[in-house]
């Protein structure tokens, strides 16, 4: 006998990132000189203490229990939250798109709001091939089912051809077309499109929204943490330039981008060349957060305004500092993996680098390192290495030493 709707996974999480953090944290009471724990991406200082930006969290401890205690305005988010996010999002750039939006908990509900409102259960999400793991989940999670396509062509590049092959394949099964693209700052692999990339991708969306509507979702959760800030943004002007059958929606996490990973707060920005049809999905939205979390801490919205507003120039300057340490780590661990002969992807920013290794290598790869006490999570054809949460003075002598782990298996 089970409780459970028969459709319903009852499978344990398989290398849950918290699992493995965990066995980390285990492994470091014996063995605390050899531990690296390249697991969870939250950004932690040198120290090994992790980041909490007092330009972030002075002004939450001064907000009135009140405010901590009530609940938002409503289901869609405070209206100078909302305000506030979408100035944060689009500055500097020309984005002046019709659009809503609405308040989430993090860069996950948003996207798991917009995929329960975009498809029907059977319908398929387009996910990159390599991707944050947590999309599939989402997908399944909600009677979706997942199509792929590949991030990288042979030269290194975003494969726009594959994503237009798996478009195409799709719109042959549905009406219409949701597509995932994490990027500035790819999870798992580092990787940015560059803009002449983004201008491809919106003319491909153009040609394809020809024979059906197509919904992209840009996940922009380590938008901040480009090593170019003043440029990072840019990209976001091609977006003006969608047809009238594509609509482009901007899930944005403040937990990533003020440190408060905890403190569930994010949006979906919903965006279009009509009103009307952003409207009628901004509303979709607000009901499934009325449905699944109702509101999200009124407290963490206030404090969003008022960094982004009255704090602005202190947190951007502490969050500098962050920013160099992350490009600090990332530059010692590439220039020691091309002098070692690591292959790794593509990497230009971000929390995370990924190894790049067949398939088949992924899961021995992933118990070698494990045995040599560096924990790790194994993504597509890869394993992830959170360079946001190891210190850089262990960073020195990575790359080298997970060489030398995985050649054997090589070898073979």
């Amino acid at each position: 006998m089970t409780f459970t709707k028969p459709s319903a996974s009852t499978e344990p999480l398989k290398n849950s990132i918290f699992a493995m953090a965990a066995l980390a944290a285990r492994d470091r009471q014996v063995h605390p000189d050899l531990v690296i724990d390249a697991t969870i991406g939250s950004l932690y200082e040198d120290n090994g203490r992790l980041a909490a930006y007092d330009s972030v969290f002075d002004h939450f401890d001064q907000i009135d229990h009140v405010a901590k205690a009530k609940y938002a305005s409503g289901s869609s988010g405070n209206p100078d939250y909302r305000e506030a996010v979408y100035a944060w999002v689009r500055q500097g750039t020309d984005l002046h798109l019709p659009h809503s939006v609405v308040a989430t908990p993090g860069g996950t509900g948003a996207l798991s709001a917009v995929m329960a409102n975009a498809l029907e259960p059977g319908m398929s999400v387009l996910l990159p091939a390599i991707c944050w793991g947590n999309y599939f989940l989402m997908a399944s999670q909600l009677g979706l089912k997942s199509a792929v396509y590949e991030v990288f062509d042979e030269q290194d590049h975003f494969n726009l051809a594959s994503l237009a092959d798996a478009i195409a394949r799709l719109q042959q099964e549905q009406d219409r077309i949701l597509i995932v693209l994490n990027d500035p700052c790819q999870n798992p692999t580092g990787y940015s499109l560059l803009d002449e990339e983004w201008e491809a991708v919106i003319q491909l969306l153009n040609q394809a929204s020809r024979k059906t509507p197509v919904i992209l979702i840009n996940d922009i959760a380590y938008l901040d943490y480009a090593a170019h800030l003043e440029t990072c943004r840019n990209y976001m002007n091609h977006f003006n330039e969608i047809s009238d059958q594509v609509m482009i929606i901007t899930a944005f996490s403040a937990s990533k981008t003020l440190t408060s990973y905890g403190l569930r707060c994010g949006a979906a920005i919903v965006q279009a060349q009509n009103q009307e049809e952003v409207d009628t999905f901004a509303r979709c939205l607000s009901q499934t957060a009325r449905a699944v979390w109702s509101s999200i801490p009124n407290a963490a919205m206030d404090n969003f305004v008022w960094v982004t507003r009255q704090n602005r120039e202190a947190f951007l300057a502490e969050k500098q500092i962050h920013v160099d340490l992350l490009q600090k780590r990332a530059s010692i661990f590439v220039q020691e993996a091309r002098a070692c002969g690591l292959d790794i992807y593509p990497f230009k920013e971000g929390f995370f680098l990924s190894l790049r290794l067949p398939q088949a290598m992924v899961q021995p790869a992933h118990q070698a390192l494990i045995q040599n006490h560096i924990y790790t999570v194994p993504v597509h054809a890869g394993i992830r290495v959170a360079i946001c949460s190891i210190p850089t003075d262990r960073i020195t002598g990575l790359a080298p030493r997970i060489q030398g782990i995985l050649q054997p298996l090589k070898a073979d």
